[in-house]
């Protein structure tokens, strides 16, 4: 296998570059599919985005194995599972000796790029050109970490910035060499601060409520107990909603704590102005709001439901302006034709259903990730693929495009004939899911599982906690179908299989009553 995977890559670095296809991978940060108009047309419009569902294939059953920032991360550079890549949660530290798909693109003579949010708390390595964000970084003025270690701050929009550092280094790649390009957007993540042409254009805007905004958990599991991640109590309204801390100062019920007060100024005060006077302004209605109503249980969800996805989505319309940027220059440059362009996030993300935001979760709604794959010449356009994917086949689908043998320590599998239509679908009968972080931020419980076409079967393992859901007849999945006497035999297959998948990934670690 290894001998086979260098003589492949020594008929990948002596084909002409012209054969070889550039590769543009685009993460924006917690955008969830529903916040596209190619996915649902009901919250937002976003033609760029939609452009490459047009021109390429869009994936409706795309997820990942981990719904957290950096993991997804991790996974992207090892097309590994988390427990494999060493990267759990947002607390790790990702081993940059060990190897990687970039290191595996340099070595087929591509040039790599990463701009833009990393996360992963060492800095990257297999890239020859990096400008990364500290953490999650800053939404206005955000500081960049240049390859020699130092900081420098960028005056602009977080979005915009990262774009024009990409559209640099596109104007000065060797063009004799394809190259390989990771840019990852900040955006839409939490705290949600858009530039002020989108706040105007959202600020009066209504959305659709989701079915299950207003779900009694009353009843539900352990689990759903314990979290922390629901608009109504966990939703800041300063620092989240952008509320004045003054309006809410002599309300007892919604009065915020020092932190949440400070965390507001200083979003605030980075803004520069006149920009800052005018976004103050138009917060001030949500303030004006609660002071003159002080609405407290349904009647304050809905509100700060309304004003979550007006700041989110606001925040998404940047996006889609920016890849509408990228995806003109490549026009423009003759470079669209033979360009691998990939779009993404690091995993859906809760906009109000079951009354949440954020993600986390192994449910639909956080597992699924966009994505949308445009490859002139080899994807039909207009395509739209039901296979069963994830996030550790991404690695193996951009090393695969380069004409090179995928390494025997990626998990996942290429996606190229999914794309080039020669097979509708993955040799793959189930996905495998474990999340590990909790308390350190909205305090989900750990738990892993199986998701098939149909099934999911979920465990809860630090309080011994099962699930099993038909998606088929609950999307959504409200009914814990576990006592289900008629879905017996099923859970019991699903059961074995989720031991068996732990078993061909290696995922050995101790999870309550699994052997």
């Amino acid at each position: 296998m290894r001998l086979l995977y260098f003589v492949l890559l020594f008929a990948a670095l002596h084909t002409s570059a012209q054969q070889r296809p550039n590769i543009l991978y685009i993460m924006s940060d917690d955008h969830d599919a529903d916040a596209i108009s190619a996915y649902n047309k009901t919250l937002i419009a976003t033609p760029h985005i939609d452009r490459l569902a047009k021109e390429g294939m869009l994936f409706k059953r795309a997820f990942v194995g981990n719904s957290i920032c950096g993991p997804s991360r991790a996974t992207l550079m090892t097309g590994q599972h988390s427990h494999k890549n060493g990267f759990r949660d947002n607390r790790d530290r990702f081993d940059g000796t060990r190897d990687n798909m970039a290191k595996v693109m340099q070595q087929a003579g591509y040039q790599t790029a990463v701009i833009g949010k990393w996360h992963l708390q060492s800095y990257p390595t297999g890239f020859d050109f990096w400008k990364i964000l500290p953490g999650q970084g800053q939404y206005i003025n955000p500081r960049i970490i240049n390859m020699g270690g130092d900081t420098t701050t960028i005056k602009g929009y977080a979005t915009d910035v990262i774009t024009d550092e990409a559209l640099s280094w596109l104007r000065h790649q060797d063009p004799n060499k394809p190259f390989l390009l990771l840019l990852h957007h900040k955006a839409p993540h939490r705290y949600f601060l858009a530039p002020l042409k989108y706040i105007e254009q959202y600020q009066d805007k209504k959305f659709p409520e989701p079915a299950t905004l207003y779900t009694d958990t009353a009843g539900r599991g352990k689990a759903w107990q314990l979290q922390t991640m629901s608009i109504l109590p966990d939703l800041k309204l300063s620092s989240d909603l952008k509320v004045d801390p003054q309006y809410l100062m002599n309300i007892p019920a919604l009065k915020p704590d020092s932190a949440e007060a400070a965390y507001y100024y200083a979003i605030m005060n980075r803004i520069p102005e006149p920009d800052r006077s005018r976004i103050k302004a138009i917060y001030a209605k949500r303030g004006e709001i609660i002071r003159r109503e002080q609405p407290s249980g349904k009647k304050l969800l809905a509100y700060k439901f309304q004003w979550y996805l007006q700041d989110y989505l606001a925040c998404v319309a940047s996006i889609d302006e920016n890849i509408g940027r990228v995806l003109d220059y490549l026009d423009s440059a003759g470079l669209t034709r033979n360009t691998v362009t990939i779009y993404t996030s690091d995993q859906g993300f809760y906009l109000g259903e079951n009354g949440w935001f954020d993600k986390r979760w192994m449910y639909d709604v956080s597992m699924q990730t966009p994505l949308l794959v445009r490859w002139p010449g080899h994807i039909k356009p207009a395509s739209v693929s039901n296979a069963l994917v994830q996030n550790i086949d991404f690695a193996p689908t951009i090393v695969s495009t380069a004409g090179v043998a995928i390494p025997n320590w990626m998990q996942g599998l290429s996606l190229v004939p999914v794309l080039t239509g020669k097979q509708p679908t993955l040799n793959r009968p189930n996905l495998y899911y474990h999340f590990y972080e909790y308390k350190a931020d909205h305090t989900v419980l750990q738990h892993l599982g199986i998701r098939s076409e149909r099934y999911k079967l979920i465990y809860f393992y630090t309080v011994n906690e099962w699930e099993f859901y038909d998606l088929l007849k609950d999307p959504q999945e409200q009914h814990n179908l576990i006592r289900s006497t008629a879905h017996q035999s099923m859970i019991t297959k699903m059961k074995q299989d989720l031991v068996a998948l732990r078993k061909e990934y290696e995922d050995n670690e101790p999870a309550g009553a699994l052997p």
